[in-house]
């Protein structure tokens, strides 16, 4: 019982902070997001240093460079948004970004105890794994306008709509996953990464996210967006959702952990949180960009 209350504690908490950082203004939604990727980065370096102690061993000096250019690049993503000074917040992200991943190596190189093309190559996926899908979140909020004023039936989403329907169509999909899987469940799906996981809970999960993003655009969703936008977007978050917490499942079994971190008790870390935002939205931004504002 205690678990229980910790745990809806948690998560009321959880869906607070998230509304609140998604529709104050553009600076919460960015620094929600860039506080997320800064953390979850972090959480996928320790995996990685239990999966592979080698990684253990950089430097410092590689650590903490790292972690800057991934914040830069999410400050670059917000382009003209913000301003420092004269200076617009996105240009100073993208110089910090390139000085970083220019001089990280030689950095390695010099202070590092063995240098390691390997360890590089990890840092470079986590950059590519966790950082990257957050700053495309960020450039879809700071892009509002354009998506707006786009010619067609795209309709008048605000920039914040899709974000946060893409993490509501993974919590449906998830949620109905469950119940499927828990009512008619018979065929494992990828037993050795996630046991509990059905092939019936999967496949009626995706179909049921779909189903009500329909539903509720058809009814009342075309004046933000058109039909075919809700029907599409929610099946890139069931598919891509699904496959991204499969693969941060994955990563966790070779790290021999049940979550990646404690941040929120009874539900474990970032990663866990939002592993399956992390491949969904990519494939979002790709569609956003080339289908709807096109």
């Amino acid at each position: 019982m205690k678990t229980f209350f910790t745990r809806t504690a948690s998560a009321l908490v959880f869906v607070a902070v998230m509304l609140g950082g998604i529709l104050w203004s553009p600076f919460t939604f960015f620094l929600l997001f860039f506080l997320i990727g800064c953390f979850a980065l972090q959480e996928y370096f320790k995996l990685l240093r239990l999966i592979d102690t080698d990684y253990a061993a950089v430097s410092g000096w590689h650590k903490w460079g790292v972690l800057v250019a991934g914040a830069a690049i999410m400050l670059t993503f917000t382009g003209d948004t913000f301003s420092i000074g004269h200076m617009a917040a996105g240009l100073i992200g993208w110089w910090i970004a390139v000085i970083f991943l220019l001089v990280l190596p030689l950095g390695e190189i010099l202070l590092g105890k063995d240098f390691s093309l390997k360890n590089l190559g990890y840092s470079a996926m986590g950059l590519l794994y966790v950082i990257i899908p957050f700053s495309l979140l960020i450039h879809i909020r700071m892009n509002a306008i354009d998506l707006q004023y786009t010619p067609g039936n795209v309709g008048t989403a605000p920039g914040w709509l899709i974000p946060l329907l893409l993490i509501i169509f993974i919590w449906i999909n998830d949620t109905m996953a469950y119940i499927v899987g828990s009512l008619i469940g018979r065929t494992p799906f990828f037993p050795a990464i996630s046991p509990k996981k059905t092939m019936e809970g999967s496949v009626g999960g995706m179909i049921l996210a779909v189903v009500a993003a329909g539903v509720y655009g058809y009814y009342w969703g075309q004046e933000y967006l058109a039909l075919q936008h809700w029907l599409v977007l929610a099946g890139l978050a069931a598919i891509f959702g699904t496959i991204g917490d499969l693969l941060e499942s994955k990563l966790k079994r070779m790290a021999g952990v049940k979550d990646s971190g404690a941040i929120m008790p009874g539900h474990g870390g970032f990663l866990d949180r939002f592993d399956s935002l992390l491949l969904a939205a990519p494939f979002a931004w790709i569609y956003v960009h080339f289908f709807m504002m096109a």
